[in-house]
């Protein structure tokens, strides 16, 4: 089965200072493969109109999800949305803040219907509230599971 993830309302290529956070610039996103931090899908600018992902992975008999892009923690499966930048006075540019797309989350029919037609789907938007890059744990109504065919 295709795992599709497509996002909407990027934040741009800037993440503010905060009390204990010099800020960011030159913004990416990318979908982080599991147990390997520095293997990135397909990164995006975080000023692009939209950023989609695609990868296969299975589901068991018991209707988890699994493959490379899978996470398994403790709290769940997931899927790790990785935000990268630049700090003021960095040349190289390294992760420093994730969201966690909670696949226990997905509602059992639509998987099941997922199962079926060959594709799950999340879209979700990526900013937050204050204008920076969505993080942390993602759950409906902050994402949308759908079923579709493979793209």
């Amino acid at each position: 089965m295709q795992l599709r993830i497509e996002a909407n309302t990027l934040p741009g290529r800037t993440c503010h200072a905060g009390p204990d956070f010099p800020g960011a610039s030159a913004i990416e996103v990318a979908v982080q493969r599991k147990d390997r931090p520095a293997e990135l899908l397909d990164p995006q600018p975080g000023d692009a109109a939209d950023a989609r992902w695609a990868f296969d992975c299975t589901v068991t008999d018991a209707g988890e999800l699994r493959g490379p892009y899978v996470q398994n923690r403790l709290g769940g499966r997931f899927v790790y949305l990785s935000w990268l930048g630049r700090r003021p006075d960095e040349e190289t540019a390294r992760m420093f803040r994730r969201a966690k797309l909670m696949l226990a989350e997905v509602p059992p029919g639509v998987l099941d219907e997922a199962r079926r037609r060959g594709a799950l789907v999340a879209r979700l938007a990526l900013t937050d509230a204050k204008g920076n890059p969505v993080c942390g744990r993602v759950v409906p109504p902050a994402v949308e599971w759908s079923a579709a065919e493979p793209s």
